[in-house]
């Protein structure tokens, strides 16, 4: 904040306007725009990676790991995503601390479940009481995006799915008949050429994504959406504070905008990836290329 902001009654216009945007309340509003690109950044290649394990489980031959990879993207994908967090968020803290409740307190005789409240020893607690603000704050960031990534990871895993069995089956087999082990033939011709079939549904999820993230605001997380609502309500008058109208349509169309030029940004560089994927391939969009160049 400037130095000419220390009497707001004294400021007008954009003065005023300048010290009300450079507050604290604000600076924390425009950190969580980072929050909001960090978690993508960790939650995509996550995803990925929940996703990958998912779709080659449901793929293999060993019955009881495909009966578990099937269920996993099943059951993830048959629950509505705002009860899947609600529920998971709550489950992975519990489950957090009974496991360390098991270790530092093996003497505890009380029930942990007493009714509907869930009661650990203070040694298990997650995070905790005496640890900082940023432990608090990381620690619920983590839950939410371990969260956001089995979630999602359930949908990269059926996308992931339909790519390998798109794969043409011929390829395979003449991998097979050079001699190829099925692990072989998996890791060589599959996994390289089954990106130009998943990449169109992988980049629905990832725009699906980018749209998920406001449910940061449900899971506690002080995102964008939060601190929208917290800075465009009104304000009423006191000596320390810019007081205003009902501006939250002002926040949120901020929102809006950053929102759409992100998804923007992010078709522009999902159509390049799948022209450089798509070269060459005996794809749709490689037929178009070829045509192109002719």
């Amino acid at each position: 904040m400037y130095s000419y902001c220390t009497d707001p009654e004294t400021l007008t216009g954009l003065t005023w306007l300048s010290c009300y945007l450079t507050t604290g309340k604000h600076l924390a509003f425009y950190s969580a725009f980072g929050t909001v690109l960090l978690l993508l950044a960790i939650t995509a290649p996550l995803s990925m990676a929940f996703g990958f394990v998912g779709a080659t489980s449901a793929r293999s031959q060993f019955a009881p790991l495909s009966w578990i990879g099937k269920a996993y993207i099943a059951v993830v994908r048959g629950v509505p995503d705002i009860a899947f967090f609600l529920f998971f968020v709550i489950a992975l803290d519990q489950g957090f601390e009974w496991l360390r409740h098991q270790v530092k307190c093996p003497d505890w005789t009380d029930p942990i479940r007493q009714g509907s409240d869930f009661l650990v020893c203070a040694e298990a607690k997650l995070p905790l009481s005496t640890s900082p603000q940023w432990v608090h704050e990381t620690y619920g960031f983590s839950l939410a995006v371990l969260t956001f990534a089995i979630v999602f990871g359930a949908f990269v895993a059926n996308v992931l799915f339909g790519a390998m069995r798109a794969v043409p089956r011929a390829q395979v087999e003449t991998a097979e008949a050079y001699g190829m082990s099925h692990r072989q033939s998996f890791w060589r011709i599959i996994v390289p050429q089954m990106w130009v079939y998943a990449l169109p549904g992988l980049s629905n999820l990832w725009m699906v994504l980018i749209k998920a993230t406001p449910l940061l605001f449900l899971l506690g997380v002080e995102d964008i959406v939060y601190w929208a609502r917290e800075l465009g309500g009104t304000k009423t008058p006191q000596f320390t504070d810019y007081p205003h109208g009902d501006w939250r349509m002002w926040y949120f169309l901020a929102l809006l905008v950053f929102y759409l030029a992100f998804t923007r940004v992010s078709e522009i560089v999902l159509d390049r990836i799948m022209q450089r994927l798509t070269r060459g391939q005996a794809t749709a969009g490689g037929e178009a290329q070829r045509k192109a160049a002719a």
